[in-house]
């Protein structure tokens, strides 16, 4: 779904030396994976999927130092059988909140409208960018943040619009 980073570039290195004789499981793997998770972690969404849980977290949250309105995070995406690490950004203006999401064939630039109207469709941006702008807040359902969106400054009247780029070769 999109660019994934091995765990042992991410200093989350995982070693499974079966005894003679033994083998192991995927099942063992995404156990020992899952009780990896980084500390920092905090959980946007968990719902049930075909197989088991789908479960998505942000962590290292840290501004940018060129831009104070941005920030940079990792998320971590865990559903039955995988975990992937996804490297995002997000702007936090009040004239112009963008999460930037990457794939490995686009870029995704989502302008979003803090405090406005939040569906299944948006609903994981929303969540993104509330846990990475304003993290006191994260994992609270975006659509009842109007009046925090308000008192931060925001209109709760921009338009949401998704542009697509081309990924560049890694």
């Amino acid at each position: 779904m999109g660019l994934r980073v091995p765990f042992v570039l991410l200093g989350l290195s995982l070693v499974f030396v079966p005894l003679p004789g033994q083998s192991f499981s995927r099942q063992d793997v995404m156990d020992e994976m899952k009780a990896q998770r980084p500390q920092d972690l905090q959980l946007l969404i968990q719902r049930p999927v075909a197989g088991g849980e789908l479960t998505l977290g942000i962590y290292s949250i840290e501004q940018v130092a060129t831009d104070p309105q941005s920030r940079r995070y990792r998320l971590w995406e865990e559903s039955p059988n995988d975990i992937n690490v996804y490297f995002e950004s997000v702007r936090c203006s009040p004239t112009r909140p963008v999460r930037v999401k990457r794939t490995a064939s686009a870029v995704y630039v989502r302008t979003l409208n803090p405090g406005g109207s939040v569906s299944d469709i948006n609903r994981e941006d929303h969540l993104v960018w509330w846990a990475a702008c304003v993290p006191e807040v994260a994992g609270t359902d975006p659509g009842l943040l109007r009046q925090k969106a308000l008192d931060m400054g925001f209109s709760t009247l921009i338009p949401e619009r998704q542009e697509q780029l081309p990924a560049l070769a890694p």
